[in-house]
């Protein structure tokens, strides 16, 4: 992660209060700041974009949750209730209230089952990337038990294909395509079974009425993105934005479009 801003920690630098997991901090700047926080298996440097783009003017923090990137690797805790309390323990410890966070598939649930241990006096607002509140239709057994086999039985290819043809849309160089790859596989495939377990038996869907702040739901155009769009729905006042032609990782697909959105966000936050 790079900025002439921003500190990268592992070990953290002397000056910043030591929180679980890798982060990256910007200095003190702009209200409000931002919080962001990966999905399932991925890094905090998949933000880099938003890092280098958002740490000129606001503190900027990019956390590992428990067990990916350059967290410890632990056995228990890998549901989003308790990823919920880790961030919980980041916005505390590093003071990070009123923040913006903006969170990407599995942490889209993490941050609902934040908002429903704690509530939403933490937050200056929300940005939910990609992916709804939770809950499974009668349907997606098969789908999901499919995946956990996959991951289970062949976790090279399972994970390169949901790389290569899920994250993204448009064309990434070879390089990056490997670099997120190998940072997907360092997580071990008992904790990516456990967290794929532990998100498909949360739903927070009850949670979505309780959302009093400002907010902005980005979903990929595909056949299936109708439960983001039905969430959008029940989160007052919230914006719906859709992204054409991206990837799940719609940030990296088309950081300009994200980023020109999430700075327009945050500049009417502060007006």
């Amino acid at each position: 992660m790079s900025g002439q801003s921003a500190q990268v920690g592992n070990p953290l630098p002397a000056d910043v209060i030591p929180t679980k997991g890798q982060i990256a901090v910007s200095a003190d700047r702009k209200f409000p700041s931002l919080l962001f926080v990966p999905g399932w298996t991925m890094p905090a440097w998949i933000w880099e974009n938003q890092i280098s783009y958002f740490s000129k003017d606001y503190r900027v923090v990019a956390m590992d949750p428990r067990s990916q990137g350059d967290s410890s690797q632990v056995s228990d805790g890998l549901y989003p209730a308790a990823r919920a309390r880790d961030i919980k323990a980041v916005v505390t410890q590093l003071h990070l209230a009123p923040v913006v966070i903006v969170a990407w598939s599995m942490a889209v649930v993490e941050t609902m089952a934040y908002i429903d241990q704690f509530g939403t006096g933490d937050f200056a607002g929300f940005v939910f990337v990609d992916n709804d509140a939770g809950g499974r239709a009668p349907g997606d057994a098969d789908q999901d038990f499919g995946l956990l086999k996959g991951v289970l039985e062949d976790r090279q290819n399972p994970t390169s294909d949901f790389v290569r043809k899920l994250n993204f849309k448009k064309p990434q160089a070879e390089e990056y395509l490997q670099r997120v790859i190998q940072a997907s596989l360092r997580v071990p495939t008992n904790t990516a079974v456990a967290l794929l377990v532990g998100y498909f038996v949360s739903d927070y869907r009850s949670v979505l009425p309780k959302i009093d702040k400002p907010s902005i739901v980005c979903a990929a155009k595909t056949p299936y993105m109708s439960t983001i769009v039905e969430m959008q729905k029940q989160i007052h006042g919230s914006q719906l934005e859709v992204f054409d032609g991206a990837g799940h990782a719609l940030f990296v697909d088309d950081a300009d479009h994200f980023n020109t959105l999430l700075e327009e966000f945050l500049l009417d936050l502060r007006y």
